[in-house]
């Protein structure tokens, strides 16, 4: 499917971002997760927040927060910014590559940070109900979900979930051979699978489509890099 340009962010907002100066992100202060927070902020301005979070951890200046206090304070409500669909590998925890804290962000993960029924469906909640204003599908360099579609391996139920894959193969292709050692092809396979789960989230939801449409909401596709730990937005 042809990905429109419309429902992504480019620009200035997101560079700025990833440029943080380290005094700039030792300067962060913790920001609870409260109702007046999650009204103030843009759809834009949640990506720009996310951006932030993770050139904070980049550069290791990460904001310290008190993890406890938050837990009382987000017992009675919450108001995350966002929703993230990642994939479960161990390497790429979203609250952490983000630097957000609890009560920030509603997280679905699944191995190759595809889409299904469910997880649409969570996410209209997310947005729809509990006022999320951006979902970020994040893939990841090294993808074992990816690399498993490419080579198509068999194993259990993981047979069927590859499967789910595989028109971000076709997407990528064609290749003289088919094969996870190809690295350039494994990461052409890991973006267009993001590309194409965004896609396949408007396509599939009209309750968020209709939220994009009215500014409501944004929905961007990102690539965490294993060996750096940046994030870059894909167009």
């Amino acid at each position: 499917m042809t990905l429109s340009r419309r429902h992504f962010f480019y620009g200035t907002a997101a560079a700025t971002a990833m440029g943080l100066t380290a005094s700039q992100g030792a300067a962060a202060t913790c920001m609870m997760p409260t109702q007046e927070r999650q009204a103030a902020l843009t759809p834009q301005g949640v990506v720009d927040e996310l951006m932030a979070g993770n050139a904070r951890f980049v550069s290791g200046n990460l904001v310290n927060c008190d993890l406890n206090a938050q837990v009382v304070q987000t017992s009675g409500g919450q108001y995350p910014i966002a929703a993230i669909v990642g994939c479960i590998d161990s390497r790429v925890p979203p609250e952490l590559v983000f630097d957000q804290k609890i009560g920030d962000v509603f997280t679905a993960r699944i191995a190759g940070n595809f889409v299904n029924t469910d997880i649409v469906g969570s996410l209209e909640f997310a947005c729809r109900v509990a006022g999320a204003k951006a979902i970020v599908v994040l893939g990841h360099t090294e993808c074992g979900a990816v690399k498993g579609a490419v080579d198509q391996v068999e194993l259990g139920n993981l047979t069927e979930m590859l499967k789910r894959i595989e028109p971000a193969v076709q997407a990528a292709g064609p290749v003289a051979e088919r094969t996870s050692k190809d690295k350039a092809f494994v990461q052409k396979v890991a973006d267009a699978n993001v590309g194409l789960t965004v896609q396949q989230i408007l396509d599939t939801s009209p309750v968020l489509a209709d939220m994009v449409a009215a500014g409501e909401l944004v929905i961007v596709g990102g690539m965490h890099d294993i060996a750096t730990g940046q994030i870059r937005l894909i167009a």
